[in-house]
Order: C-alpha cells, then sequence, then structure tokens
C-alpha cells in the first residue's frame, strides 16, 4: 500500500465532510421558514443520531440520553466506552460510515423496486481517474431520471439523498471527542507505511479499504447533493456578493 492511497482515503473523508458542511449553511441560509428546513433535516438528523447509537453498542458505551430530533438537532450522551481512544474515534465517526450504507440501501429499494435508473458508483476513490468516473456516474444519475425517462420517484429519492449528505459531517463536539484518536490514527498509520511490515500493513490496508468504500459512497452522494444544490448555492453567493 502506498502513501498516495492512504492519503487519498483521508482527504475522501474530509471531502465528505466538507461538502455536508457547506451544503447544511447555504440550505440553512435560504430556507427562510424554519419548519421547512426540519422537515429537509429530520431524516438526515434521526440516521446520524442513530449511527451514534450504534456505535456505542459496539464499542461497549452505555447510553445515557438519546434525542432523536429537536429544534436544535439531535443528541446522544454516553458513558466512556470499553474501548479506549478507538472507542471514542469510532462513535463519532459512526456517521460518517452509516449515512452512506443506508444511502445505499435506498438507491437499491429505489432502482429495483420504484424505477429508477441509478447505476453503481465507485467503491474507492484512490486516483483522479476514479473521481472522472464518479462524476460521469452521477451526471448520468440525473439524465436518466429527469431527462430520458422522467421518474417521480427519483425525487423522493433525491430528497432522502439531501437530507442525509447534509448530516454526514461530525459536529464539534464529536470532533473534539474523536479529535486526539483520529489523529494518534493517521500518524499511526503513516508509521505503519513507513515501517514496511508485511502484516502490518497488511491489517492497515484492508482497514483503509473499508474506510475507502464508506467514504467514496459518501463523495457519490455527496455530490448528487451538490448538483441537486448549485441553483441554490450560485443564488446564495449572488446574494451575499450583491
Amino acid at each position: 500500500m502506498e502513501y498516495t492511497g492512504f492519503l487519498l482515503v483521508i482527504a475522501t473523508g474530509i471531502g465528505v465532510i466538507l461538502i455536508s458542511l457547506v451544503l447544511d449553511f447555504f440550505w440553512a441560509q435560504a430556507i427562510p421558514v424554519r419548519f421547512f428546513y426540519y422537515i429537509l433535516r429530520a431524516p438526515g438528523v434521526v440516521v446520524h443520531e442513530c449511527a451514534h447509537i450504534l456505535g456505542c453498542l459496539l464499542t461497549g458505551a452505555k447510553i445515557r440520553n438519546v434525542v432523536l430530533f429537536s429544534k436544535k438537532g439531535g443528541s446522544v450522551t454516553y458513558n466512556p466506552p470499553v474501548i479506549p481512544v478507538i472507542g471514542h474515534v469510532v462513535i463519532s465517526t459512526a456517521p460518517l460510515f452509516c449515512i452512506p450504507l443506508v444511502l445505499s440501501l435506498c438507491t437499491w429499494f429505489f432502482s429495483n423496486y420504484l424505477g429508477c435508473l441509478l447505476p453503481a458508483l465507485p467503491l474507492s476513490v484512490d486516483s483522479t481517474d476514479a473521481m472522472i468516473v464518479l462524476g460521469g456516474g452521477v451526471l448520468k444519475i440525473f439524465t436518466q431520471n429527469l431527462v430520458v425517462h422522467f421518474n417521480a420517484w427519483f425525487l423522493v429519492y433525491l430528497y432522502i439523498v439531501l437530507s442525509l449528505i447534509l448530516s454526514a459531517a461530525s459536529s464539534m463536539q464529536d470532533l473534539k471527542n474523536a479529535g486526539i484518536g483520529i489523529c494518534i490514527l493517521a500518524i499511526t498509520g503513516v508509521v505503519i507505511l513507513w515501517s514496511q511490515i508485511p502484516w502490518a500493513v497488511s491489517i492497515l490496508t484492508e482497514i483503509t479499504r473499508i474506510m475507502g468504500m464508506g467514504f467514496a459512497l459518501g463523495i457519490g452522494f455527496g455530490l448528487i447533493a451538490l448538483v441537486l444544490s448549485s441553483p441554490l448555492l450560485i443564488v446564495c453567493l449572488w446574494r451575499r456578493n450583491a
């Protein structure tokens, strides 16, 4: 495994977070009536908090309180996990993996049962060619379902995608909880690659592959949300500069 592939996976994860934060900011600015903003965010917030709950169960952290959705969003409070360092990372970053998986299930359902034409997105973004293929696949999704064969169910699919992507990013509290652990894991990965210890590199490669699949799906669906939001983003930027 090369340093480039490892760093690309990390960059992809950061890209998912940035896309989510940017879209959430602009949609919050664009929808003056908060009720409609809450409707847009609700499915994503619920899945986000359920991902934290799953992270708690996997790491042995006792859950103290759960708020799946409110005007301020959602929250999950818990005792320290049984697994040190990594436990906080798993809980705090769980939405980055769970939300793309939920979106993949939605894609499968809308494709197989509701007639949407949704080609499979690449399961890794480890080169510029992969990004080009990913971008082409996203554009094809819109063309097939809105131009070639219009499907009203595709609009529902876009609503789900947008809602979930808006909630993919970790909150500031999540980043505080997992910040040190993420830095330690990233540095450890670089050290393992530098050491070239066969068994350690093999384990790191498998972990990175699994992480890369989740992040790649997140980027793919994030691009779909960006295309959907592009007119809104242009209008908001124009207003801010006017």
